[in-house]
């Protein structure tokens, strides 16, 4: 079925080589079992100088035709998505290849029908229910770039969002089912609108049938729209044909800087990269039941619940809810009931469902699953087990991968049952990615058995192209540190035998629950509270999240109530952010440890954080010392 699925250690290991040694070639031979309508004039034009690249330069495709009407020949009937809901009593959904075509085509008539148009940004706020994929690829139908945005983040980062990609068409529901809580999608894009005058429509989808606004002029119902192409007699809808570098989305990201960084990925690269990358990871099997957790508010949805899986025929399903509701079994309800053989999902999740004990999963019929996947962060060794012996009954493979919103798919990791899998390590590249170490001077660390700063030295499809509007940015962030390389921001070992094992970022970016936040966008909206003077945060270790967000705060004048005022810092938090950014530890100061050019140690409040309090290294140099005693005898 995929003629460069690899099938043997050995074969990996020549694959590697050739990828490596003429990639242009390798991957021109990948890319020919994909539908072009024009081939491509050069497969690689790469400059890490300037940040350029461009693959398959001159190449005309859709991505839709590859992850939709290729297959109708042959898979028409086979199911594209299966949808389970959030509550396990309402039913099921199953789209087949045939119908979700045919509701892409309708839906991308509705975005022509309201004035968007090739080029245009159209943000997506919604629940996790087929329309939301639906959504996203009628957008890539009609050439129009889809920014999806994860339903739980405030309107003010909506707001921020939607004025960086200057988006004038929403799509969105009117309220999210997730878990025993109902989120008003609606209401929240309402009150990030207030700033934004320039958005021109809000198609609305229905879902919790919770009331809404509707303004006269702007919104719409999606079913209303629906109801007036299938008037117009459910025209067909050519895919409009795109260039190879064309912009297919936009999806933004925490930086250590407050502001979001939009990463661009375009539509020919990426295609192939998350095909390619999706098929040899999980050693996917026509036919098979492939269950990613992930939300496609984040990279994880983009490239291995849609465009990945459905590129390559797949069946994927999809899960409006959380793990744990209406209990801690449902991952395993869902196994049993679709016989599910795959599934990937984040550390966070496991661990959580570690915290309920082996008890959720008496009874359930897992003898479906044949590879257990990890994605987000480094899963540590007990979860590593847990999910292997409980879970995989010890008979399949863990791919712990490990990528990032820039690079578009999975960049280390094990392929499943064709190279070892070992705890806590993403273990080795796929074909076309050259890792290396190189230490803080920029110097390449050849030998194993080493650690240092993980870079990328070769360009590979799925890459980041540009930051949207802002190309300095992505040149300065992933290119300028070291030479002809791109840094990831990630610490990392390989061990003797060559494998790699990420140790975490170094640089001021947490990895909460598998999410990027960066430390500068929580001290922006802390100090948004009327009576914190300053903050610094930082991550310290968390059972559930791996790393938590503890947050030193100096407060204006006495605390009447320390914990009213911390409820009050975190609610604040909450609504400028969304309520993933929450700080879980808020300590009170009176003062930061700052260098005398002013600058916070936060290297010493990250050991305070992590209750290494005898080895803070050198204090000397700080304008006041006596403020880091005090710092550690109220550490919470």
């Amino acid at each position: 079925m995929y003629p460069y699925q690899i099938t043997s250690a050995e074969q990996y290991t020549s694959v590697y080589r050739n990828s490596i040694e003429n990639p242009e070639k390798f991957w021109a031979n990948i890319a020919q079992y994909f539908t072009w309508q024009k081939a491509w004039d050069k497969v690689l034009d790469a400059d890490f100088e300037k940040a350029e690249v461009k693959w398959f330069a001159g190449a005309k495709l859709n991505i839709t035709e590859n992850c939709l009407d290729r297959h109708i020949e042959k898979l028409a009937s086979q199911p594209a998505i299966i949808w389970e809901p959030n509550d396990p009593t309402e039913h099921h959904r199953v789209l087949t290849y045939k119908e979700l075509l045919f509701k892409v085509k309708q839906f991308a008539n509705v975005l022509k029908n309201n004035g968007v148009k090739k080029g245009d940004r159209v943000c997506i706020y919604m629940g996790m229910i087929p329309e939301l994929a639906i959504a996203v690829l009628a957008c890539a139908r009609i050439g129009a770039i889809h920014s999806v945005i994860f339903g739980g983040f405030s309107a003010r980062s909506i707001a921020d969002r939607l004025q960086d990609a200057d988006a004038r068409f929403i799509v969105t529901c009117d309220g999210a089912f997730r878990g025993a809580k109902d989120i008003p999608l609606k209401a929240i894009i309402d009150d990030a609108l207030e700033s934004c005058p320039f958005v021109q429509r809000v198609i609305v989808c229905t879902r919790t049938h919770t009331p809404v606004s509707m303004i006269k002029g702007r919104d719409v119902w999606w079913e209303d729209e629906i109801k007036i192409v299938e008037t117009q007699g459910n025209p067909d809808c050519i895919a409009e044909v795109m260039d190879a570098e064309d912009v297919l989305f936009i999806l933004y990201t925490s930086g250590s800087t407050g502001k979001p960084k939009g990463v661009v990925h375009t539509v020919a690269g990426y295609m192939v990269w998350t095909n390619y990358t999706f098929v040899n990871v999980f050693q996917y099997k026509p036919g098979q039941i492939y269950f990613c957790t992930a939300d496609i508010g984040w990279i994880t949805g983009h490239s291995y619940l849609l465009y990945g899986p459905l590129s390559a025929g797949a069946t994927t399903m999809m899960f409006e809810g959380i793990p744990t509701f209406p209990d801690a079994g449902r991952f395993w309800d869902i196994t049993q009931k679709h016989k599910v053989d795959i599934l990937y999902t984040a550390p966070t999740a496991i661990r959580s469902l570690m915290a309920y004990g082996t008890s959720y999963l008496e009874g359930k019929d897992l003898s479906s699953l044949k590879v257990l996947g990890t994605v987000g962060e480094p899963i540590n060794e007990e979860a590593w087990y847990w999910y292997y012996e409980n879970v995989g009954k010890s008979k399949c493979p863990i791919v712990d991968t490990w990528w990032q919103t820039e690079t578009g798919g999975i960049m280390i990791s094990n392929l499943a049952g064709i190279t070892p899998h070992k705890p806590t390590y993403a273990t080795l590249p796929m074909p076309g990615v050259l890792p290396c170490l190189v230490d803080e001077t920029g110097n390449e660390l050849i030998d194993n058995g080493v650690s240092g700063n993980l870079c990328i030295k070769q360009a590979w499809p799925g890459m980041i192209r540009t930051t949207y509007g802002d190309h300095e940015r992505c040149r300065q962030t992933y290119f300028s540190t070291y030479k002809n390389m791109y840094f990831t921001g990630d610490g990392c070992l390989r061990d003797k035998d060559g494998n790699y094992r990420i140790t975490g970022r170094v640089d001021d970016v947490l990895n909460v629950s598998g999410h990027r936040i960066g430390t500068a966008e929580v001290e922006n909206a802390i100090n948004m509270h009327q009576g914190v003077v300053e903050s610094a945060v930082v991550g310290f270790p968390h059972d559930i999240k791996g790393q938590g967000i503890y947050a030193f705060v100096i407060f204006n004048g006495m605390h009447v109530d320390e914990e009213h005022t911390r409820q009050d810092v975190i609610q604040t938090v909450s609504r400028i952010i969304g309520a993933i950014a929450k700080p879980d530890k808020i300590q009170f100061v009176s003062g930061l440890p700052k260098t005398r050019s002013g600058k916070i140690m936060r290297r010493i409040l990250r050991k305070i954080a992590e209750g290494e309090l005898n080895n803070l290294g050198d204090t000397t140099t700080l304008l006041d010392p006596g403020v880091v005693e005090e710092i550690k005898s109220g550490r919470l």
